[in-house]
């Protein structure tokens, strides 16, 4: 059965952050309301777009409504890759495991639609297989389901795949899933998020790790 790579989005393969603060920060202003430092806005990132906005409406004392979500992502994804790219190495990464065999999907809390936007924009979707977004099954990470849903429809099995992401709800999803988890310590997680996992220190330090996990 194929090796299958499962790769969390915000904070693993992109540096999405400054468009995510930016639409914020504009979400704010039309409500009158001071906006975030770029730590700030890493530290509310990876559990999905209402958990941001519940997050930062209660920061700042904005009564939270669906309404909210919808004004952000409006404007967000019209702006979703104006600053956003991959971390460096990144492309050369995705493009060497997929010459190497491996399957690569998206396994995301950010809202399909919108993962989907920014992939196209930068080139990244034809190595990608699949993705799944935190709108695209009813459950989403940290729940197991939401990576076993994506290689349900691969035809992929937790015992041959990996799950690499920066944020605890992606090692937690993946060990409940019985997934191999890797831990990207560039993203926006804080280190003791890694949970135990295997820690790559940049996106260079996939390949090898990957292999070791899941031998070819």
């Amino acid at each position: 059965m194929d090796r299958i790579a499962l790769f969390d989005l915000d904070g693993t393969l992109l540096d999405s952050a400054p468009d995510i603060h930016s639409a914020l920060e504009r979400l704010m202003a039309r409500h009158g309301r001071p906006g975030f430092t770029r730590e700030e806005v890493w530290r509310m990132i990876g559990d999905g777009v209402t958990v941001l906005i519940q997050r930062a409406s209660g920061v700042r004392n904005l009564p939270f409504s669906p309404g909210l979500v919808a004004d952000f992502m409006a404007d967000y994804e019209a702006h979703a890759a104006d600053e956003t790219c991959p971390f460096p190495g990144i492309p050369e990464v995705l493009a060497g495991l997929k010459a190497a065999g491996w399957r690569l999907a998206v396994c995301t809390n950010k809202p399909e639609k919108a993962a989907r936007i920014i992939l196209d924009d930068l080139g990244l979707s034809p190595v990608l297989d699949d993705i799944g977004g935190g709108d695209s099954f009813p459950v989403r990470k940290p729940h197991p389901g939401h990576p076993l849903a994506i290689l349900a429809r691969m035809g992929g099995d937790a015992s041959r795949a990996v799950l690499i992401g920066d944020h605890q709800n992606d090692t937690r999803s993946a060990k409940a899933a019985g997934i191999a988890p890797v831990f990207a310590a560039w993203g926006y997680g804080l280190p003791e998020m890694a949970e135990g996992a295997p820690v790559a220190s940049a996106p260079a330090d996939l390949p090898g790790i990957l292999a070791a996990l899941l031998p070819g």
